[in-house]
């Protein structure tokens, strides 16, 4: 892995011009890296963070691709990762014609990360800084206390889908939220009471604070936390713990296992919430990915279209670029593309607001051919378009958006299975043209982590009692015996799970009980 040549920097730096110049906005600062599909293979279990804490899976899931590059070789054309500044890798044979319509793309997932407003939790963090802090940490604890880093790491990650996303941000967007910043609790907090540092130390920290404020570049608090954290690799925690016991309630089942768990609470056992946070602080930087991915690669493929047609150096290059772009843009007739829908309907968004279609008014006419001549020739198509990438994720996109005459326009239709049982083959048939049935399929492709909290009313006499918001959709049994477990190593004692699982066609209330590492499971 190196860095880009000056000469492909100059690209880059071309491509970012024109980008701001069409209303993309974005930090001045990147990096860019050349990488092999061997680094790629590496890097891709860990959310392409070089610096991410080491785990067994990771190791598992190199060897895996390993195996399945040997078989079917295939290459990544690039990845940028959410960090401050953003980073992104590009494939080592790319020529320079293609790394103009990738950097083009790769902007745009900046933009859209950076201004989006279900990242916000992640735009004052170097992640990366972060990670290289909790990846040092975990390794200090590997030595002291061996493989049940590795334990709490395991049962952590089992309930990491059930972080409060959602309740962690939604405080993010209120005005009038009292939280004390990173920097204020550093310097008042984290310096004279918890780490009663001599005065001399204490000015050469303001002074090296007051010099990178001096600079006068973005991000000034960002860019001097990622030295601190490197001094002090405790801080984050330190900082959450602060904020939680001053400010906040447990937003989750491992929040709520660090602050009521009477065996983590124990001296000898206090390590183990460092390792519960860095676990969930890592899912929480993520999630926002997960929950963007269409309308994310959709922006990021109608923004190197719009650019790279309008660039003169796709010159000489235009069968190429329109075969690779047919590729990624292609909506197939079975399965799900995430570039493809996401672009076609951004597309379409912007005509038909053009148009002046996506009103009231327009929706009250049912004439056939009223609706298809009818233009207002607003203009107002890709301003639209920014205020869909601030505002919304995948869920509120489709299900906002999607309509009888997008599909209709596109001929999507759902497919449904059957087993032709003369010729004993597989066949696929259209089940439905209707745009709730598309609409349903689609997002059926999002996730959906299951609603679990814990009943404080229930969990008395050190019973830790679980209740699963039953949401038509059943958990997965084979996963909640080691999961439960896990919960009950953490917990400290008995824990309780209610939940439905479909039985006979029907859901019916299952109450798991996990005692002693074994789990029995009753009627409710």
């Amino acid at each position: 892995m190196e860095i880009i040549s000056q000469h492909t920097k100059q690209i880059m730096e071309e491509c970012k011009s024109r980008a701001r110049d069409a209303g993309l906005s974005f930090s001045d600062d990147t990096l860019e890296y050349i990488v092999t599909n061997q680094d790629m293979i590496e890097l891709s279990p860990k959310g392409m963070i070089p610096t991410l804490y080491d785990y067994w899976i990771n190791d598992l899931e190199v060897i895996k691709s390993k195996k399945e590059y040997e078989l079917y070789p295939h290459n990544a054309y690039e990845t940028v990762i959410n960090s401050r500044p953003a980073i992104s890798f590009y494939n080592d044979n790319n020529p320079d014609w293609l790394n103009v319509m990738i950097f083009y793309h790769v902007i745009a997932h900046i933009d859209f990360m950076q201004n989006n407003m279900f990242f916000k939790n992640t735009w004052n963090d170097d992640f990366v800084g972060q990670a290289l802090a909790d990846k040092r940490l975990i390794s200090n604890f590997r030595t002291k206390y061996g493989r049940w880093v590795d334990y709490v790491i395991e049962f952590t990650r089992g309930i990491d889908n059930i972080t409060g996303y959602f309740n962690t941000l939604s405080p993010l967007h209120t005005k009038d939220r009292k939280k004390i910043k990173k920097i204020d609790y550093y310097f008042d907090i984290f310096l004279q009471i918890e780490k009663q540092v001599k005065m001399p130390v204490y000015l050469k920290e303001l002074e090296n604070y007051n010099a990178i404020l001096a600079k006068g570049k973005k991000n000034t608090d960002a860019l001097f936390l990622t030295e601190i954290k490197s001094k002090y690799p405790e801080f984050e925690s330190c900082y959450h713990k602060y904020i939680k016991k001053v400010h906040e309630k447990p937003s989750d089942i491992i929040q709520y296992l660090m602050q009521n768990s009477e065996f983590i609470n124990k001296e000898e056992n206090k390590w183990m919430k460092s390792v519960m946070e860095i676990v969930r602080n890592t899912t929480l930087y993520f999630d926002p990915q997960r929950r963007t991915k269409t309308l994310n690669e959709g922006w990021a493929t109608y923004w190197h279209n719009y650019l790279f047609i309008r660039d003169n150096r796709i010159k000489g290059h235009e069968a190429d670029f329109a075969k690779l772009n047919a590729f990624v843009a292609a909506i197939p007739v079975v399965g799900y593309n995430p570039y493809a829908i996401g672009y076609s309907l951004l597309e379409y968004i912007e005509e038909e607001t053009n148009k002046g279609k996506l009103t009231f008014d327009f929706e009250n006419i049912l004439k056939r051919d009223i609706r298809k001549t009818y233009n207002k020739h607003t203009g107002k198509g890709q301003e639209q378009l920014f205020k869909i990438r601030k505002n919304h994720c995948d869920f509120t996109f489709i299900n906002s958006f999607i309509n009888q005459d997008f599909v209709d326009r596109y001929k999507l239709v759902t497919v449904g299975e059957r087993i032709n049982q003369v010729r004993m083959t597989k066949e696929y048939y259209i089940k439905s043209k209707n745009y709730k049935d598309y609409k349903k399929y689609i997002i059926k492709h999002f996730i959906h982590p299951p609603h679990i909290t814990v009943d404080k009313e229930k969990t008395a006499d050190g019973v830790l009692y679980l209740k699963h918001h039953y949401e038509h959709k059943q958990l997965i049994p084979e996963f909640i015996d080691n999961t439960m477990i896990g919960i009950e190593y953490l917990w400290g004692g008995e824990v309780k799970l209610e939940t439905h699982l479909i039985v006979g066609g029907k859901p019916q209330k299952i109450i798991y009980t996990a005692k002693d590492r074994k789990i029995t499971q009753n009627a409710g």
